[in-house]
């Protein structure tokens, strides 16, 4: 197992992308004591090639929803 350095990470080859809006590169990072999701695209500048990056939190999936918890439900009849 590597060692995790906060404010660190690891970026390589996307090998799952499927199509061009998918980022070239992905990977993770420690920002702040916090994992995190790295996407990086490689874009055309008047200066040449850079990488363009997203950071994302592990624990935070924008498309799950958000578990239910047991004050979340009632023990009442709706009729």
């Amino acid at each position: 197992m590597t060692q995790k350095f906060d404010n660190s990470g690891t970026l390589g080859t996307n090998r799952r992308k499927e199509k061009d809006s998918h980022p070239s590169h992905s990977g993770q990072a420690l920002i702040d004591g916090k994992p995190y999701w790295i996407s990086a695209w490689i874009k055309e500048g008047k200066d040449g090639k850079f990488f363009s990056l997203a950071f994302k939190p592990k624990e935070a999936k924008a498309d799950a929803p958000a578990a239910k918890k047991a004050e979340d439900y009632s023990d009442e009849i709706p009729f």
